[in-house]
């Protein structure tokens, strides 16, 4: 059982969605957050690094907005769905640009694919979260 999921179960507060669903999206920013920001230092110890400014600046982003989601739907309280659901619509565009870039060097950069993969899988999350909230 991850913390997250075990975090929701210690609280007194009544979610006003699915604490496995949440405690899943958690995870998968966390993962994805974690993810872009070690495939950024293995983009910049590439050789050609001018080829990869664009992947490292889209790491960096989605790594960013990964975490302010993440903090976010982590507080133990009713959610403010006008807040929440543009939150979780503008990370799910992130993960998808950065995953998008990264899938693009993914034959040549293992690194590059596994990013790719995070990011797929967090915007997967951020839009059944989304979905859930509707």
């Amino acid at each position: 059982m991850s913390y997250a999921r075990q975090m929701l179960g210690t609280c007194r507060v009544s979610f006003n969605v699915d604490a496995d669903l949440l405690a899943v999206t958690i995870d998968a920013l966390n993962d994805c957050a974690q993810a872009c920001m070690a495939d950024t230092g293995c983009d910049l110890s590439e050789e050609n690094v001018a080829e990869m400014a664009r992947c490292v600046r889209l790491c960096l982003d989605c790594a960013d907005v990964c975490i302010a989601t993440a903090g976010v739907i982590s507080r133990q309280a009713e959610y403010d769905v006008g807040v929440v659901a543009p939150l979780l619509e503008a990370c799910a565009a992130a993960c998808k640009s950065c995953g998008d870039e990264c899938e693009r060097h993914s034959r040549m950069h293992e690194h590059c694919r596994v990013c790719a993969e995070a990011c797929r899988s967090c915007e997967r999350a951020c839009r059944d979260l989304l979905g859930a909230l509707g």
